[in-house]
C-alpha cells in the first residue's frame, strides 16, 4: 500500500475525526485522484506557514493539520523559555471559510503549553495582527488567513515578534519542530479556555485599533492647501467582503475624507465571497462593481483590499476616458513620489531615507528615489524580507525608512507594521490624491508626468501552474533546464547578467568574475539584457506554480509595450520548449 493511502485509510478508521471530514471522506471514495492530493503529502511550512484547499486530508487545511502547526509552534516557543511563553502569541483571523474555528483550535494548542493568547475577538486585517504584536510585545502571532488565493483556500501565517513574517532561519527551526509531530491526528489539546483569566488567555481589538489609527497621524504629510482639498475628494471603497471595512472606514473618516462611497454588494464579510468576481486588487475583476459606483459618483479614486487587508489596489479616473486599475508598480511609484515630494516640500525628507522593494519591482521607483537623493535596496520576493530590514535599519540607525513596497500591490509606510498594509496605504492614498487635487492634477496625470520624466517603465508577470506532486517535479525540472541551458540570447537582445540567487551569485557574461549577492539563498534566477530589459524566474513557495517576472524601458508607452511584449513571448517559448 502506498504512502498516501495508508495515511487516508488512518484518517479514514481514525473514530474521533471530525464528521464533517469523515463525509468528505466517504464521498471521495471513488475519486483517487484526488484523495491522492489530498494525503501524498502533509502541507509545507513555506514563506511563513501553510496554505491549502480546506478538506480533508494531511495535504489541506483542516482542523488537524492547523493543530499539527500550532504544536510546533508552540515547541518552538518552549525552546525559548517561560519569559518567550509569558509574552504570548496574538491570534487574528480573517473571513474565509473555518477562520474562526482554526484560530481558536490554535488556542487550544498554544494554551495546552501554558502560553499566552491575545485572540482578536473578531474579524482582523492582517495589518492590525502586525502591529498588535509589536504593541502588546507579544513574541509571536497567528493570522488565518489565505489573502487573495480563491474561495477554497485558508492559510496559517506565523509572525515574529518584530511584527513581520518570519525569517527564514526562523522558519526552518518552526519547520523542524512541525515535522517532529507525526501523528496528527492525537496532539493534545486545552479543552477550556479560560476567558477570565488574563494570564492565560485575552480578547482584544478596540484598544489595538485606537492605537493603530493613532499611529496612522504620524506618517502624514498633509499641509493647508491639501487639507482644503479633502471635501472635494470622492472615493470608492470596496474590501471584497473582507476584513476591512471597519479600519478603513475609520482612518478615512479620521483623515477627514467624507465623500467616501461604499460597494455595498461587497461590504459584509462572507466566505464564498458571492459578489467578488476576483479577491486579487491586483486584478481588472476585482473592481466590476467599484468601477460601476465610481461612474455613477464621479469618483477621484477607487480603492480595493484583498480579504485580509495586506494587499490594496487603486483605479484613477482618466479624462476624458474610463477609468483606469494602476497595476502595483504605478501604485508604488505614485505613492514614492508623492511621500517624496510632500516631504521635500515640508523640508521633512531625510539625508538618510531608504527605499525598501523586492528584485522584481519596477526600476522607475530607483529612478524616482535617486532624483530626490534617496537610496534604493532590494530585498527578494516576499514582504518579510522587508520588514527583515525595516528592523535591522531601526536597530541599526543605517538608513531612515520611508516606503516598502512589492509589485504585487503590498506597500508599508509607518515602521509601527512589518507587514503590506492595505489599510495605511488606503489612508495615504487619499491624502495623495487631494494633495495633487489641489494642484490641479489627478492621479492620471501624475503618472503620465512620471513616465516622461523618467522614462516608459512597463513590467508583466505571467504564471504557470503544474497541479500535484507530478506539477512540482515539472516546475523543479524547468529551473533546473535553465541553470544549464547555457542561454546567451533572447528577444534579439544578448544576456549581460544573470544573477542565481540559490548559489548567491552573479555573474556578468563579458567577464569571468563573479559577484556574490549579499541576499538569502533561494530558488531565484534574474536575467539582465542589453537594452535594460530583465526577466525573472520564481517557483511559488506555496503553490505547485512558477512565475515569470518582466520589466522594460522605452521612450514612449508604444515602444516599452512592444518590447515588453517581444521579451514575454520569447521567454514563454523557452518554457514551453523545457517544460513537460
Amino acid at each position: 500500500m502506498t504512502n498516501w493511502k495508508k495515511r487516508y485509510q488512518r484518517w479514514l478508521h481514525f473514530s474521533q475525526l471530525e464528521s464533517d471530514l469523515r463525509q468528505q471522506l466517504k464521498d471521495l471514495r471513488e475519486n483517487e485522484h484526488v484523495l491522492e492530493d489530498c494525503f501524498y503529502k502533509h502541507l509545507e511550512f513555506g514563506t511563513g506557514g501553510i496554505r491549502g484547499e480546506v478538506g480533508p486530508g494531511t495535504n489541506r487545511m483542516n482542523v488537524y493539520t492547523v493543530r499539527k502547526t500550532s504544536e510546533g509552534l508552540a515547541r518552538y516557543i518552549g525552546d525559548h523559555g517561560q519569559a518567550a511563553k509569558r509574552r504570548g502569541v496574538v491570534i487574528g483571523y480573517d473571513s474565509r471559510q473555518k477562520s474562526a474555528d482554526f484560530a481558536r483550535e490554535a488556542a487550544k494548542v498554544l494554551r495546552k503549553h501554558d502560553i499566552l493568547v491575545y485572540l482578536f475577538d473578531r474579524l482582523c486585517p492582517t495589518p492590525l495582527l502586525s502591529f498588535a504584536i509589536r504593541y502588546l510585545r507579544a513574541f509571536a502571532g497567528v493570522m488565518i488567513t489565505a489573502s487573495h488565493n480563491p474561495p477554497e483556500y485558508n492559510g496559517y501565517k506565523v509572525y515574529g515578534a518584530e511584527g513581520g513574517q518570519l525569517t527564514p532561519a526562523a522558519a526552518k527551526l518552526v519547520t523542524a519542530k512541525i515535522n517532529e509531530v507525526t501523528d496528527e491526528l492525537s496532539i493534545s489539546v486545552s479543552e477550556v479556555v479560560d476567558y477570565d483569566r488574563i494570564d492565560q488567555f485575552r480578547l482584544v481589538y478596540d484598544e489595538i485599533l485606537q492605537a493603530y489609527l493613532s499611529c496612522l497621524h504620524t506618517i502624514r504629510i498633509h499641509d493647508q492647501r491639501s487639507a482644503a482639498a479633502n471635501p472635494q475628494v470622492h472615493i470608492v471603497f470596496t474590501p471584497l467582503h473582507g476584513t476591512s471595512y471597519q479600519t478603513i472606514m475609520c482612518g478615512l473618516r479620521h483623515f477627514g475624507y467624507r465623500h467616501v462611497t461604499v460597494v455595498r454588494e461587497q461590504a459584509d464579510p462572507d466566505p464564498n465571497f458571492t459578489h467578488a468576481a476576483s479577491l486579487n486588487p491586483e486584478e481588472r475583476q476585482a473592481f466590476l462593481l467599484a468601477l460601476e459606483y465610481g461612474g455613477r459618483n464621479n469618483a477621484d479614486l477607487l480603492i480595493a483590499t484583498d480579504p485580509d487587508a495586506d494587499r490594496l489596489g487603486l483605479a484613477v479616473k482618466r479624462e476624458p476616458g474610463p477609468y483606469i486599475v494602476l497595476n502595483g508598480n504605478q501604485i508604488g511609484s505614485l505613492l514614492l513620489y508623492y511621500l517624496l515630494t510632500a516631504r521635500k516640500e515640508a523640508g521633512t525628507l531625510p539625508a538618510d531615507g531608504v527605499l525598501l522593494k523586492t528584485i522584481v519591482t519596477t526600476e522607475l521607483a530607483r529612478e524616482i528615489a535617486t532624483d530626490f537623493g534617496v537610496k534604493t535596496v532590494d530585498t527578494l520576493t516576499g514582504f518579510k524580507y522587508i520588514g527583515e530590514k525595516m528592523s535591522e535599519y531601526e536597530q541599526s540607525g543605517e538608513h531612515r525608512f520611508l516606503l516598502g513596497m512589492e509589485e504585487s500591490n503590498g506597500y508599508v509606510i509607518g515602521d509601527f507594521v512589518r507587514d503590506k498594509d492595505a489599510i495605511q496605504t488606503a489612508v495615504i492614498a487619499a491624502d495623495m490624491c487631494a494633495y495633487f487635487k489641489a494642484r490641479g492634477k489627478s492621479l492620471h496625470q501624475v503618472l503620465a508626468d512620471l513616465y516622461r520624466t523618467y522614462g516608459f517603465y512597463r513590467e508583466s508577470l505571467y504564471s504557470i501552474t503544474r497541479k500535484g506532486k507530478a506539477g512540482l517535479g515539472q516546475i523543479s525540472a524547468l529551473m533546473t533546464s535553465f541553470r544549464q541551458s547555457g542561454l546567451a540570447e533572447v528577444a534579439g537582445q544578448q544576456i549581460t547578467a544573470i544573477e542565481d540567487y540559490l548559489t548567491g551569485e552573479r555573474k556578468q557574461m563579458d567577464a569571468s568574475a563573479v559577484e556574490i549577492i549579499s541576499l538569502p539563498k533561494s530558488n531565484v534566477l534574474k536575467y539582465y539584457l542589453a537594452d535594460g530589459s530583465w526577466f525573472c524566474l520564481r517557483p511559488s513557495g506555496t503553490e505547485p506554480k512558477i512565475k515569470l517576472y518582466l520589466g522594460v524601458r522605452g521612450t514612449s508607452w508604444e515602444e516599452s509595450g512592444h518590447r515588453l511584449a517581444c521579451l514575454k513571448e520569447s521567454v514563454i517559448c523557452k518554457i514551453n520548449e523545457w517544460i513537460t
